[in-house]
């Protein structure tokens, strides 16, 4: 991401749940700012501009925040999302600096197709990195394509993108190829003939 987008702020002065409640049904999601030894400041976000940054930039969204006049650059650390309606309740910033590394976690994407009836087993779905601010990746490929059965992929095995640094234990685990269950099939055939030998 060359540049952040802009995300225009307002100062939220009431808290409570209430509170909350009635500044989502405005539009506006709560969040609070912190970092760089600063106190927090507590925010309200436009919902419909701050989901479209995070659908076009994933969840580790940087932007630059206008806070009343004052820009601030944050990186968006935790995105709570409302568990049944699917809406985002409340955002986490943290302040970040141009040209400061940052410690995120980033989505696993999988791609292509292993060895012909092999089974992916995916172990992990995102591993932990160090990268820049301004250049952290909406995910990062895990490729399958030709692996044969008992192939591990571990987290040492990735491709990053420049500049970036794994934290995650390079052992880990990602993706795991596994051999079909061939006799997953008869064993569910011998299952029913059992059943009706009984019936009978």
């Amino acid at each position: 991401m060359a540049t952040a987008p802009q995300l225009a702020t307002t100062i939220r002065t009431d808290k409570g749940k209430g509170a909350a409640r009635r500044a989502r049904n405005a539009g506006q999601v709560p969040a609070v700012l912190y970092g760089h030894g600063t106190d927090p400041k507590h925010l309200l976000l436009p919902n419909r501009d701050l989901t479209a940054i995070l659908r076009n930039n994933g969840t580790n969204a940087v932007v630059e925040l206008d806070i009343e006049g004052a820009k601030q650059l944050a990186l968006t650390k935790q995105v709570d999302v409302h568990p049944l309606r699917n809406y985002v309740e409340h955002v986490d910033l943290l302040i970040v600096k141009r040209g400061e590394k940052v410690v995120v976690e980033v989505n696993l994407l999988i791609e292509g197709d292993p060895f012909s009836g092999s089974l992916v087993v995916q172990e992990a779905s995102t591993v932990e990195i160090e990268a820049d601010a301004l250049s952290i990746p909406e995910h990062i490929v895990v490729s399958v394509e030709g692996r044969e059965p008992g192939a591990l992929i571990t987290a040492g095995d990735l491709e990053l993108p420049g500049g970036s640094t794994l934290i995650t234990d390079p052992e880990a685990t990602l993706v795991a190829v596994e051999a079909p269950r061939a006799d997953a099939t008869e064993d569910d055939e011998d299952d029913e003939d059992d059943a009706e030998a009984a019936a009978e």
